[in-house]
């Protein structure tokens, strides 16, 4: 059998594992209002279901499988008529691939919700200091603070929505979010990105270099470049600092060819939902050309860490569950294990990267 054959064999497993994810009870986070939300199964309007979204839709674009489409516009068709949840960063992740889908079929009622949420993103969401999107979300505040999560569940749609319905104001607020983001995120001595900032604290919190964190950082710049027409100067920044993470990245990957959940602290977990993010960044990365052999090695072990983690019924095993801002190092240490729609999507944009690789 083909290494792509059975590459995509799990694929389709994890298609399977994505829609039959079911919230148990084992987690208890409420809205801020009190009422009930679900971060695990794929039947809710949140960000782990957003990015799991977008995992299907790559891979509809990969493969123009009516089965992934009929998916997705009856999942979107169905939250639409049900009614959307309250703005805020993580409600926005679904946005994104709803605008990838709205740019296929130029839906008028998908058109109207993706205008309306792009203009109460603009006008609405709480800023920060010098206008950076706080990490406002459905249980939390997060009063003064910027998070990298932003970058990918809101500032992508910007840049695409922008991109596709010629609204030039959104890509240039996802440029600015960036380069906020990168000013105060980045860490210098290493080109790893910490979890999150703090205008009132004046401090990087734990000064955590958190691995899904800077998963979204390698998605995020890598899949920015190609949706959005970036200004070159931007673009050649934002490249600089995908390489100094990447280089830092690869002295950092595991024997097993995963990262630990705290980059720099090997007696952290191995998680598998950040070795996904960074094997496809990686994988991606060496196809167009952008990195060198060794982004091409470092990719396929990440490829093959995350097979290994797949088990029989197409679930992504050793994926740590959602994470708010810690501040102790061990606070990243004690998450739980728990499988996910981000864990699924992220390792199906990493084994479609490998069948890419692979042609």
């Amino acid at each position: 059998m083909s290494s792509n054959t059975t590459l995509n064999a799990q694929l389709d497993a994890l298609i399977a594992g994505t829609l039959g994810l079911k919230d148990e009870g084992r987690f208890h986070e409420p809205n801020l209002d009190g009422t009930p939300r679900d971060y695990i199964s794929f039947n809710s309007w949140e960000w782990p279901q957003g990015v799991g979204l977008y995992g299907l839709f790559r891979l509809w674009e990969f493969t123009r499988r009516d089965d992934l489409l009929a998916t997705l516009t009856t999942w979107f068709d169905k939250q639409i008529a049900q009614g959307l949840p309250p703005l805020n960063v993580n409600t926005t992740a679904p946005m994104l691939p709803l605008s990838l889908l709205w740019q296929h079929t130029r839906n008028d009622d998908y058109a109207r919700v993706l205008d309306g949420w792009a203009n109460d993103v603009i006008t609405k969401l709480p800023r920060t200091p010098e206008q950076g999107f706080q990490h406002v979300v459905s249980d939390g505040v997060n009063q003064m603070e910027i998070w990298d999560d932003t970058l990918f569940m809101v500032v992508l749609f910007l840049a695409h929505y922008g991109t596709v319905s010629g609204r030039q104001e959104l890509v240039d607020e996802a440029v600015r979010q960036f380069l906020l983001h990168a000013r105060y995120l980045n860490d210098p001595k290493t080109g790893l990105w910490y979890h999150g900032w703090s205008f009132a604290q004046k401090s990087n919190f734990a000064q955590a270099r958190w691995a899904r964190g800077n998963a979204w950082i390698t998605v995020g710049i890598l899949d920015l470049l190609e949706i959005a027409p970036i200004d070159n100067g931007v673009r050649l920044y934002l490249l600089e600092c995908l390489n100094a993470q990447v280089n830092t990245l690869i002295d950092l990957q595991a024997e097993s060819g995963a990262w630990h959940t705290l980059l720099d602290h090997p007696d952290s977990y191995e998680e598998i939902s950040a070795t996904a993010g960074f094997g496809y960044g990686l994988l991606k990365g060496a196809r167009l050309g952008l990195g060198d052999e060794r982004w091409l090695a470092a990719g396929k072990k990440a490829l093959q860490a995350v097979r290994q983690n797949i088990d029989a019924q197409g679930t992504v095993q050793n994926v740590s569950y959602g994470t708010r801002m810690g501040r102790t190092l061990d606070f990243y240490k004690e998450i739980p294990l728990q499988p996910t729609a981000y864990g699924q999507s992220l390792a199906i944009l990493c084994l479609s990267e490998g069948i890419r690789v692979a042609e």
